[in-house]
């Protein structure tokens, strides 16, 4: 009998999955590049920029996982991305009309909470149609990096080009693009009976999944990740005072994209030989291995293979954690789990930040110390969940 990815007609499910990943980062690359620039012209103190960019942050903190819930229950979760992304850009149109700061700090927070919400839910949507299918997730989701990557470039150049004038359309544009290119998602469910088989210990309700086994390395990780917020928040100041020209910094921050992405291509190559809670903690310890380094304030030679690290650290780490879940939990709750890896990553964020940024005044580059501390203490517990509970189980090694 032929496979559903031989016999289908026209784009493929993985196709249009892709296009939407490559479209899904471009707004917020824009708002990475220049949003705390327009947020200045606005009239907003930094204190007032702060609070806006953080309390999409805290609210996404009690709403992802009852989304999660709502999306395993819909007949498909396309639905839900396709109301998020439609919500989501409609809701940018209104920053043209916004003014002051709590004008700013309502819209921004209704465009803010619909975008933030989808990516949990099509990221469990993809992961379990290419397992269904018998293709990969990881090159899927590069292209969510490469098409965030080539707008971080794009923006800055246009905005050269044009003036700062340009961002609120380029925004809000990008915005619209993403909510047309939801309506280009495949089905992410199969026909009924056609999922993968769960297993008889996969959980099927988020409670019966919360055993430390399951829950230690996805909090180990999440520290991991919450350290690499702090690398895209501090790094280019750093680096800065380091004495690095600003036409260093740019390229210095792609290479660590370009590896990221990389990895995600190849991912379904190497990772068959590995659990996934091994490669989560081969991402531990590489961050521990790059913070302590980037602590040292190296040179130029080293910055470029310590970026490179990127590859290990991040993506590594990120699709063992999307594999993780997918091994020990059913469809019934895909995007729910993936909400709860989302609050935990999400509150290690809010730690880590602060508490970085505290420790930078105090210590300069050598706050990354803390930084491996914490990313340490991090794969200490993905170590004891190996511990608690090994991968016996033929969906965990090797990875799909």
């Amino acid at each position: 009998m032929s496979s559903p990815v031989a016999t289908e007609r026209g784009p493929s499910p993985e196709l249009r999955a892709t296009v939407y990943y490559f479209i899904l980062f471009m707004a917020g690359a824009v708002i990475t590049v220049y949003g705390g620039i327009w947020f200045k012209d606005q009239g907003l103190t930094e204190g007032e920029i702060g609070i806006i960019n953080a309390l999409p942050v805290l609210i996404m903190l009690l709403l992802n996982i009852g989304i999660g819930r709502i999306a395993d229950r819909a007949s498909d979760w396309r639905q839900v991305i396709v109301i998020g992304s439609v919500v989501a850009g409609v809701a940018s149109v209104t920053l043209y009309f916004a003014q002051g700061f709590w004008g700013i700090l309502i819209v921004w927070t209704l465009l803010s909470l619909p975008a933030a919400a989808i990516g949990p839910v099509v990221d469990a949507a993809t992961i379990r149609m290419t397992r269904r299918r018998g293709t990969q997730y990881g090159p899927i989701r590069a292209w969510g990096t490469l098409g965030y990557m080539v707008m971080l470039v794009a923006t800055g150049f246009v905005i050269s080009w044009l003036g700062g004038g340009v961002f609120l359309p380029l925004f809000v544009g990008l915005s619209l693009l993403r909510a047309v290119a939801a309506f280009g998602l495949p089905r992410f469910r199969g026909p009924q009976g056609a999922e993968v088989p769960a297993g008889g210990d996969a959980a099927r309700r988020l409670r019966d999944a919360m055993k430390p086994f399951f829950v230690l390395p996805l909090v180990g990780w999440s520290m991991v990740f919450g350290t690499h917020i702090v690398l895209n928040a501090f790094q280019g100041l750093l680096w800065q005072q380091q004495g690095f020209s600003e036409n260093l910094i740019g390229p210095l921050l792609a290479v660590g994209a370009i590896a990221e992405a990389a990895l995600m291509f190849v991912f379904g190559r190497f990772a068959k030989r590995f659990s996934a809670r091994t490669l989560i903690l081969v991402s531990a310890l590489a961050a521990v291995f790059r913070w302590a380094c980037m602590a040292l304030q190296p040179g130029l030679e080293w910055l470029v293979p310590l970026q490179a690290l990127n590859a290990i650290t991040f993506a590594l780490g990120f699709l063992g954690c999307m594999h993780f879940i997918a091994n020990w939990t059913s469809e019934e709750i895909a995007a729910e789990a993936q909400g709860f890896f989302q609050v935990l990553q999400q509150a290690m964020t809010v730690v880590a930040l602060v508490g970085f940024g505290w420790l930078m005044g105090l210590m300069g580059a050598q706050a990354y110390f803390v930084a491996a501390a914490f990313a340490a203490f991090g794969a200490v517990l993905i170590w004891l969940s190996l511990g608690l509970h090994g991968p016996k189980r033929p969906q965990e090694a090797p990875l799909a």
